[in-house]
């Protein structure tokens, strides 16, 4: 028998069924809305949403007690990270001599290692210091402030080399040689994080043939850089580091190796038909440089025209794969005696090439020289690799190898095959700018051309305007650079210019490359106020022999980018990079802080 409800009862059971119709309604549009989501998604995913979840298995606990270790228990630090610079060793020297490599040295790396294919420089000038600057500290030389090999000074009315530092004194070498640090470098690099993290335990030397090679590597904390003085064939290095050269060092000097290799015959590795169908003729004359005598075919026997060693010797001896040779015996040297790797703090040694790079301005990338110091580069770093291992241990290091640039083409070769290109005078472009600003700023009626002096200096392709020349005669320095971008332009042989006005405010597109790149080398401080950019296979110079880099194009951005060991897994990876990757990638297998102004990103797709 039903109850009835008294009245009370009656009117709060209404209120309450009306609450939960009112609820209802409001919830139905939102019931709708997922309703037809789930009918949009794909039918396996509905499927799997609506199957239950069950308990992981055996193997899948497995794989998550094992992540969950590793996240409390990180793998053990390298001991050493070994970073290997060829200078001017182009990405497809890996494509067209591969086969020809031995198996313990690229080969071996491209094996162990993982490979980017299309790792490119994304500034410009793509030059050796710039390079240099950007691989350890993962920033572009806006940020580095090394716009170039070199720049000029407007405070200081001159010329500045990269590492030139005029407070420091050199150690070792020959009598009016230059002294060189890393004052100029603005950022950190990855030894400097790594000092910085281990309290300075941890040790990071350079060495290369040109000073920049070794000091724009190692960075502002390292312990030491040491570089070759063609003047005594010995190896060199600065107050910065130490008032006098280590122990070992003084008796690898002592022990004169270069003198040992004068007269040494450089003969090529392959046989010559291999070359022939790599690189063409032995005997091109756009390989002539100097007054045109020197000789320009194999063999070569260096001695410098002495007699005796001596410095014309010993500067001779950079054109030949021997001073590699050299580097190789003095880097086993510092791992013995700096002791690297002998404790758990991660220490950094960088070698960086450079004679590949020498030997490829005088003769250009297609040529018998430049193909035999690849193959000659590839047996040098397989014995590198061979010293780090019976000494640290490969298992123990991470090895980094890449380039600082590519190059381009020698102009009557490319142009004998039928290339568009050329050599611009810088003086015609300088003289079209001149023309312009005295028709566009001239004073009218007025018999004296003061617009002569608004040209303050060219170098490294960039125009230095005289500021004070402009505000004397009241001319805006944008205009000023606009007319003398325009001015460029009417060169043949000029692609585009860029302005300081339109670089210091960010007015140029990301998604033009050559702007973007424009943009990654402009550094307020030390950059000129109009960049000039010549067209492709186009050489900007003076010169009138010899090949060069420097441009925005593929031949000199585009380098090798391989990481082997650090728990990377191998393979070749086509996604984009740049050589601004290997320091903020290195910063998270070390698990330090990344370099100051580092803008490159982590290679995740490499990570285990």
């Amino acid at each position: 028998m039903m109850k009835l409800l008294s009245a009370p009862r009656l009117r709060r059971a209404k209120i309450s069924a009306r609450l939960a119709l009112a609820l209802l309604l409001a919830l139905l549009p939102h019931a709708a809305a997922h309703g037809a989501r789930q009918l949009r998604r794909p039918a396996r995913e509905r499927a799997a949403s609506a199957t239950p979840r069950r308990a992981p298995d055996a193997s899948a606990q497995a794989k998550i007690a094992g992540r969950d270790a590793a996240a409390a228990h990180p793998a053990p630090r390298p001991r050493l990270v070994l970073l290997i610079v060829v200078d001017q060793f182009r990405y497809d020297y890996l494509e067209r001599f591969g086969d020809l490599f031995g198996g313990g040295g690229l080969r071996r790396l491209q094996q162990e290692g993982a490979t980017w294919v299309e790792a490119n420089y994304d500034h410009i000038p793509t030059e050796t210091a710039p390079g240099h600057s950007t691989l350890m500290t993962g920033a572009w030389p806006a940020e580095t402030g090394i716009i170039g090999n070199e720049w000029y000074a407007r405070d200081e009315k001159r010329r500045v080399n990269n590492v030139q530092d005029d407070t420091a004194r050199l150690i070792g070498g020959g009598e009016g040689e230059r002294a060189s640090s890393p004052r100029n470098l603005l950022v950190s690099t990855l030894g400097d994080e790594l000092r910085l993290a281990s309290n300075n335990r941890s040790k990071v030397i350079g060495i290369s043939v040109k000073d920049r090679g070794a000091i724009l590597l190692a960075g502002r904390m390292a312990n030491a850089a040491y570089w070759y003085s063609s003047l005594t064939g010995q190896f060199v290095s600065s107050n910065y580091y130490f008032n006098q050269l280590p122990e070992w060092v003084r008796r690898f000097n002592d022990a004169r190796p270069a003198d040992k290799l004068f007269g040494a015959r450089w003969e090529r590795l392959a046989p010559l038909a291999e070359y022939e169908r790599r690189a063409g003729r032995d005997d091109a004359p756009w390989e002539k440089y100097g007054n045109g005598t020197a000789p320009i075919v194999f063999p070569y026997t260096i001695t410098g025209g002495l007699s005796a060693p001596g410095p014309a010797f010993y500067d001779a001896l950079i054109y030949s794969p021997f001073t590699n040779d050299l580097l190789i015996s003095f880097a086993e040297q510092a791992i013995v005696n700096e002791q690297l790797s002998a404790d758990a703090d991660t220490d950094i040694l960088s070698v960086s090439f450079s004679a590949n790079d020498l030997v490829g301005h005088r003769h250009g990338p297609y040529s018998h020289e430049a193909m035999d110091m690849s193959l000659r580069v590839d047996r040098q770093i397989e014995q590198l690799l061979n010293i780090v291992d019976a000494r640290v241990g490969l298992r123990n290091t991470v090895v980094v190898f890449t380039a600082d640039h590519g190059v381009a083409p020698v102009p009557e070769q490319a142009n004998e095959l039928r290339l568009p290109a050329g050599r611009v005078k810088i003086s015609d472009v300088l003289n079209a700018v001149r023309n312009r600003f005295k028709a566009r700023f001239k004073r009218p009626n007025v018999e004296q051309d003061t617009t002569g002096d608004y040209i303050q200096t060219y170098w490294g392709g960039q125009i230095y305007l005289d500021r004070a020349a402009l505000e004397r005669d009241g001319v805006s320095p944008a205009e000023a650079e606009r007319v003398a971008g325009e001015a460029a332009l009417t060169v043949p042989g000029i692609a585009r210019y860029f302005t300081r006005t339109q670089l210091s405010n960010g007015a140029v597109s990301p998604a033009d490359p050559v702007a973007r790149r424009a943009l990654h080398g402009f550094n307020p401080r030390r950059s000129g106020d109009v960049l000039i950019i010549p067209e492709s296979f186009k050489y900007l110079t003076e010169l009138g022999a010899g090949a060069s880099h420097g441009a925005p194009y593929s031949y000199d951005t585009h380098v090798p980018l391989i990481i082997m060991g650090g728990g990377l897994a191998p393979g070749r990876y086509a996604n984009a990079a740049t050589p601004a990757d290997i320091a903020p990638t290195l910063a998270r297998l070390l698990r330090v802080q990344a370099p100051s102004n580092a803008v490159g990103r982590i290679l995740l797709e490499a990570l285990r």
